[in-house]
């Protein structure tokens, strides 16, 4: 595996383990994900990575009264900058070089979004920051995900979550809910399972890319997924 793209939720960068209790952008979760990173980043991977921003806007979500979708959803890639600027130097902090890359031309703050300049720094050793989204409306991150790494010709997206895998039902509502290993684009789309929206799906399936959703919170489970381990469950 050389290159790989990591998907991170914004609620990823506030929340550690099991608890409740969270900052908008918890320090320890910061390091936690800095640290599983920068052991891949050691083994010379190409690292991409899109952030989301329900940490700190939920968007869609939510009802948000006198606020229309649109400038929600604006409102939502902002938070993904002030995010990707967190990671960014969590990482440059314990020495991983990095670059972020925006959708909305923020030239003060990060470069634009140039894929051939992604590229680049990513054969340089460079981890690359994803944020903005894809730059429009009604679009996820998740779709963002998946556009960016066709774009880079990235050999596998990883999404983590909060949960060991992909599930035939949500296993925080229903306890007999059974993990699935591997599954196809299709039977995922088909069977209409929610951890990853069909846009996204759609778009992997097109470009062949396939995608691994994992626990982002037991310890390596990030170096694994990077490193090619099987963690998780493959869709592909």
């Amino acid at each position: 595996m050389k290159r790989v793209l990591l998907k991170l939720s914004g609620e990823a960068l506030a929340l550690m383990g099991e608890t409740k209790e969270h900052d908008v952008i918890s320090p320890d979760a910061l390091t936690f994900i800095a640290e599983e990173i920068k052991k891949a980043y050691l083994k010379k991977i190409q690292i991409a990575i899109v952030i989301g921003g329900g940490n700190i806007w939920r968007g869609a979500n939510k009802n948000h009264n006198g606020i229309d979708r649109v400038t929600s959803d604006k409102m939502g890639m902002l938070a993904t900058i002030i995010n990707a600027m967190a990671m960014q130097s969590a990482l440059e902090h314990i020495g991983v070089v990095t670059r972020v890359q925006t959708a909305i031309d923020m030239s003060k703050i990060a470069e634009p979004f140039i894929a051939r300049r992604a590229v680049r720094h990513l054969e340089k050793g460079r981890v690359v920051i994803f944020a903005g989204g894809t730059g429009n409306p009604f679009f996820t991150t998740d779709t963002a995900a998946a556009l960016r790494a066709s774009e880079i010709n990235a050999d596998i997206i990883l999404k983590a979550t909060q949960v060991d895998g992909v599930y035939d039902d949500d296993p925080k509502k229903n306890p007999n809910a059974k993990m699935i290993k591997e599954i196809t684009y299709l039977e995922a789309i088909k069977k209409g399972l929610k951890f990853m929206d069909q846009a996204a799906l759609s778009l992997s399936m097109e470009n062949k890319i396939p995608i691994r959703v994992f626990n982002l919170h037991k310890k390596g489970n990030i170096y694994k997924a990077i490193t090619g381990e099987n963690v998780g469950t493959l869709i592909k």
